[in-house]
Parts: C-alpha cells; structure tokens; sequence
C-alpha cells in the first residue's frame, strides 16, 4: 500500500565512508528475462514529483526514504520522484575510471541508515530471529555507462548505529554494465533464493562484505527470498547471527553515465520468526535535557522495561538519531551556541524491538563560554568547568549586582547524578543527594556592589561531568 506523496526532507548528511571499488569485468551481465516478473501492485504516480540536486540530499516516500548519496564527486546529480516508490536519477553524467570507487550510490531505502531512521521499517531485527525477508524491485538500466544495480544490506553488531555499521554489508546486484565488479575477489557460487549467483567476498577495515551477483542479470525481481541469501551468508561465515539487520538499501553505484535509472516500485518487508520476541519494551521515562556549555547537552531519563532485558538505548534530535547507550544518560556533542534541541529516547531490547518515544526535552546551549549567571537581583554566579571523565574541578565566580554590599552569600544547584564533590576551597561545599550548596567563609563573606570572589571545588563523576543552573541568593 502507498501513502500519498510526502514533502521533501532534505538535509546535509555527512558524506559517508563507502567503499571500494572494482576491478574491470571480463563481460557485461546479461538480461535474465526468466528472472523477471512485473510488479504486480505498482505504486501510483502522482501528479507533482519532488526533485533533489543537493549531493546528499533526502525524499521521503512513505514508509522508505529516497537519498541522493553523492559521496565521491561534485558533478551534478539531480534525483525526481514521482510517488508512491518510484524515482529516477534524471540529472547525470559522470566519467570516473571503473578500477577506483563510484561516484554515487543514490537509492531508496527501509530501516536506519547511518542515523537516519525510516517509520515503521520492522528493523532492526536480530539476524537468528528473522522469519521471513522478501522484496521486489522493478528498474529501468539505460543501454550505456558504467554502473551496477545493486541492494545493499547492513548488518552491524548493535541494534542501531549513528556511523559506520560494524557487521557486514551484503550486496545483491541484479545487473552491471561497463565492466564493473563487486569488492573482494570471487570464492564461490550459489543456488540460494532459487537463482543462481557468483559470491565475491572482501574484508573492510572494520567490516566484512558479500556480494551476490546474479547470473545473467535482470532489470526486476519479484518476491525475492532475501531471507535465503543471508542464510547463506552465515553458513559462509560472513555474517554472525547475533548481528542486527538495520537496513536495506537498492539503487544504482554509477561510475559512468547515469541519467535514465530509475525505480518503478519498490518494497522490503523483513519480520522476526513466529514464536520469537516480539514485545517491545516500554517508553523511558524522566528525561531531562540540561546545557552543558555551548556546544553541548546532557540528557538522563529513567529505565525502561523489558520482558527479556533492555540492551540499548536510541536517543534522538529533532526526529535523527543522534547516537545510543547501554546506559540512561548521553551527551550529545558539536552543538551550535544558543541554540534550541529537542530529544527523545528509545528502548531496544535483545530481539530488535523498540518502545514507543518517551517525551520530548529541550534544552538550549549557552551563548558564550562559562555558565550564564543566573540574577536574581542580588548576586550572581558561573562555573567554568576542567572535566577529564573520572573527576573534575571548578572554578567559581560570585558576582555582586545589588547596589549594597552582600554581607554573606550562598549558591545551590542540583546534579544530574553521577557527580560527588570531594573537597572544596573559599567556600564550604555541601552534598545531600543531588543538591549541593556553596557558603561564604569569614574573611569572603563581603562583597562590594559590581565586585566579585570567588571559590572552587573538585569531585569525581561516573561520565562527564554537567555544568548546572546556578541560583546565588544574598546571606
């Protein structure tokens, strides 16, 4: 079923860290007419297209995203689509030798890719509690240019990953053209899926890849059994069953030429096993966001639940993945100065299944260095923080902002958890629980209208430590 026709999403994304390339081929895959079934259920077009030029730009379709994913040129690549899951690359011309990487990987994708997660995707899901994977994929391959039309799975050992997954990457190419050849270097055959295919196999820095090349090429598949090729994947030793599948990708690695591929419908549907783990754990809840200077925001929330254990937690900015945990707090770092962010969390259990959101928090990051002093028409005061993980130590800053002089001072704050003061220096320093208090001694207790004093303190702190709200109050 398709859904009507969404506005586009369109962002800067990192260019990412893709790969290869390949060797010239001795010959050019073949059409394999056999293979071929119409899609059956083909998506409507609809009467507006929407259009990304932008390198890294992104279309929302539904329940899958269309991503432009030029990473290895600055030619010009525009990506139209029509609707439903139909999209071309209209806007092409590119000229790089077939021995060296791609210029593009432009495609349309379901689940997490690198931080960018699709609704409602069933993915994750643990490669042994996958049920049933199947897809169906129609194209349109132009008569000349260098390029392969390939899926690319991704496995990684977490259920989420905001980079580079860490498992394996398993390609399916259907068809090639110019002499193009997968990374690695050809071990061996199979039947699976009911096709018969070439298996190349290659080892990245930090990932392993298995490319699956059909034999005599197709232009579409129709219910393909991906299940089937994964399996044989773990029978090769490539993929561990314990790894998660988080995405599926299918689209067009082009080296040379381009314009005129296309997508006339596309669906991926994975889900788990029957009997296996399908509770998701319940929504976290508490989540606090607090500013951590300018260029970062430090966030907490309580547990949740989980009928077999949560394993990880997925916290999000403005609807992104922002990066996961084991834990219940995060640092989310290389903010902007003065600056609104908004989060939620989510759950993961072992099995894949992830828990609705909790409620949003926002905090806004400081405009300068320090703390802000927080005035409450008497004093005011600002931390400036040496954090190193394990401990910390302040320097603190009391203000006068009255018009008479303060004849005693005290300043409060609360922690987050995680932080115990050990010690301090020109104030007493108290710690009950999170709330910690900081009093004048004799000889600082005066201070003159627009002077300052200051104190300092150290601790220890399990993470980074937090730099607080301050409230100063005279006596």
């Amino acid at each position: 079923m398709t859904r009507p026709l969404v506005p586009t999403r369109l962002r800067l994304r990192r260019p990412l860290p893709r790969r290869r390339r390949l060797r010239p081929a001795a010959a050019v895959l073949t059409a394999l007419a056999a293979l071929l079934l119409p899609l059956t259920a083909a998506q409507s077009a609809h009467a507006a297209s929407v259009q990304t030029c932008d390198p890294q730009g992104t279309i929302a379709a539904g329940d899958y995203t269309i991503q432009a994913n030029e990473w290895n040129s600055t030619d010009r690549q525009c990506v139209t689509y029509t609707g439903g899951t139909a999209w071309s690359l209209d806007t092409a011309n590119f000229g790089l030798g077939t021995n060296g990487a791609p210029a593009t990987y432009p495609s349309i994708f379901k689940g997490c890719h690198w931080g960018d997660c699709t609704p409602g995707s069933g993915l994750p899901l643990k490669v042994s509690d996958l049920g049933s994977v199947t897809s169906s994929w129609s194209t349109v391959q132009p008569a000349s240019g260098a390029y392969d039309v390939a899926y690319d799975l991704w496995i990684n050992s977490a259920p989420s990953t905001a980079g580079q997954p860490d498992g394996t990457e398993i390609m399916i190419w259907l068809n090639s053209r110019g002499g193009v050849q997968p990374f690695g270097g050809r071990t061996g055959t199979s039947t699976a899926a009911g096709h018969s295919w070439d298996v190349w196999t290659g080892q990245q820095t930090s990932w392993k890849i298995i490319s699956y090349v059909l034999q005599g090429g197709a232009t579409s598949v129709a219910g393909l059994d991906v299940k089937a090729l994964i399996d044989d994947a773990v029978g090769r030793g490539s993929v561990d069953p314990a790894h998660y599948l988080i995405d599926a990708e299918a689209g067009f690695e082009v080296w040379q030429g381009g314009q005129g591929l296309a997508t006339t419908g596309f669906d991926f549907t994975a889900s788990p096993a029957s009997g296996g783990d399908t509770q998701p754990p319940t929504a976290p809840t508490g989540l606090t966001a607090s500013p951590y200077l300018t260029d970062r925001v430090d966030l907490s929330w309580s547990p949740a639940t989980d009928d077999t254990g949560v394993t990880a937690y997925d916290v999000y900015r403005g609807g992104a993945l922002a990066g996961s945990t084991a834990g219940t707090s995060f640092s989310d770092t290389g903010l902007s100065p003065a600056t609104a962010y908004t989060y939620t969390v989510r759950a993961r259990d072992a099995a894949g299944n992830v828990s609705a959101a909790s409620a949003p928090a926002t905090a806004t990051t400081y405009p300068g260095p320090g703390t802000p002093p927080h005035d409450d028409g008497t004093c005011t005061a600002a931390f400036t923080l040496n954090d190193w993980g394990t401990g910390f130590t302040v320097d603190a800053t009391v203000t006068n902002t009255g018009t008479s002089t303060l004849h005693g001072w005290t300043v409060s704050w609360t922690y987050g958890g995680g932080q115990q003061v050990t010690g301090g220096w020109n104030a007493t320093v108290t710690q009950t629980g999170t709330a910690v208090t900081a009093r004048n001694l004799s000889y600082n207790s005066e201070v003159a209208p627009g002077a300052t004093t200051h104190f300092g303190f150290q601790g220890t702190s399990t993470g980074a430590a937090t730099v607080p709200r301050l409230t100063c109050t005279a006596g």
